[in-house]
């Protein structure tokens, strides 16, 4: 065993959460951090994908080795249909996105979209998003948002909670927080959030939702990669 992966090993099992925790930690630290320090693309792509990643690999491996797809089909779909979700408002509504309800002081406006257009131009920028987006956020947020938060708010000594047991605040609390992380995408974020906790109460299976997590973000990189609308990436 390396010597990094001695030390996660030995802090994840001081510590149970951290597996958890510290990859979405690190992964939101640099989304925020990045850009506030002024670092310039495409590093900020690199730190924003490499370091979640990189906490992943030390921390969390045997949750990672664990993952278990027990229905694709099913968990397919339902992330195609979280993904049709997200783009129908806008879509079907114009101006939707601008909207009080959607877009004020509380949750912020819809993001500067001239970035992500320049963006599109450089294929290595959109390499690395597509693969933040497809790859590395179901994996982190997963392991926080089903894995670990609804288990903890249930019992301090949550590892003895089943995963996919939820209590009625927890399954609610989640999904607000979860629509919170998506600022002027709240709403499409609250829906989502509660479709992805009751498919994890459903199937209790972490590597279902990874999955359809992994395919709602694929569809939505996709799309933005065939229309030109880069606010899905804001």
């Amino acid at each position: 065993m390396t010597a990094p992966r001695a030390a996660g090993t030995a802090l994840a099992a001081r510590w149970p959460s951290l597996p958890y925790v510290a990859p979405f930690a690190a992964f939101m630290a640099v989304l925020a951090g990045a850009p506030a320090l002024g670092v310039p693309e495409p590093w900020q792509g690199m730190l924003r994908l490499g370091v979640p990643a990189l906490v992943l690999l030390a921390l969390s491996r045997p949750q990672l080795a664990a993952l278990r797809v027990t229905r694709p089909v099913a968990s397919t779909a339902l992330g195609v249909a979280v993904f049709a979700l997200w783009v129908l408002p806008d879509q079907l509504v114009p101006g939707w996105r601008e909207h009080w309800l959607v877009s004020n002081d509380l949750t912020g406006g819809t993001p500067d979209p001239a970035p992500m257009a320049a963006l599109l131009g450089d294929p290595l920028q959109v390499t690395l998003r597509v693969a933040r987006a497809a790859l590395l956020v179901p994996v982190v947020e997963e392991l926080f948002w089903r894995g670990w938060l609804p288990r903890w708010m249930a019992r301090t000594d949550w590892q003895t909670v089943r995963p996919g047991s939820y209590t009625r605040s927890a399954f609610l609390v989640t999904a607000i927080l979860f629509a919170s992380e998506h600022g002027a995408y709240w709403e499409v974020g609250l829906a989502c959030g509660l479709a992805y906790n009751a498919w994890m109460a459903h199937t209790r299976s972490l590597g279902d939702l990874v999955l359809a997590h992994a395919v709602t973000n694929g569809a939505l990189a996709a799309f933005v990669l065939a229309t030109g609308q880069v606010g899905y990436w804001g």
